[in-house]
């Protein structure tokens, strides 16, 4: 399977938010399911694209994935510093799994991050069962940054996001 992956089209907005959401809700990651706020961001591509860059992951002329990158903070950062890019909502439709497009999509990021001015590292959040997530990172290098986790609901225990970093 060819992976291209580019900036997203306008047009393919409301594929890969359907594509986003439905990938946080197969696999359990958003606590409060259907009814989860977060789930109208995952979907809200328009939004992201307005104040970062979204690329998609296209196989065989599909769109199977999307990643938001967010090249030196800006709304769309969450833990990003000085100096710092984010990745953030990487997913890949469950049937286009395993094929490479998860690991397409960080690499280009990376990519970007390594073509801006002053960027010296890429930091991301992920949850603690998206176990196939960490192993691209840690295989591309990415290390775990305890130090730097967080509770996006702090009125909330229990839902801490672990982070990751890789110095470029």
């Amino acid at each position: 399977m060819d992976i291209v992956i580019r900036p997203a089209a306008p047009g393919e907005y409301e594929t890969l938010g359907e594509i986003t959401a439905r990938a946080y809700l197969q696999d359990g990651l958003l606590d409060f399911g259907e009814s989860d706020a977060y789930l109208g961001e995952l979907k809200d591509v328009a939004k992201r694209a307005a104040a970062a860059q979204v690329l998609v992951a296209v196989a065989d002329g599909a769109l199977v994935g999307g990643v938001t990158f967010v090249p030196s903070g800006g709304p769309m950062a969450d833990i990003a510093g000085p100096a710092e890019a984010e990745i953030r909502m990487l997913a890949v439709d469950r049937e286009a799994r395993g094929r490479g497009a998860g690991e397409s999509l960080v690499r280009a990021c990376v990519d970007r991050a390594r073509a801006t001015e002053g960027c010296v590292r890429v930091v991301l959040s992920t949850q603690r069962s998206m176990r196939s997530a960490h192993r691209i990172y840690e295989r591309m290098g990415f290390v775990r940054t305890p130090e730097r986790d967080w509770n996006p609901l702090p009125q909330l225990d229990g839902i801490t996001l672990l982070t990751y970093r890789l110095t470029l």
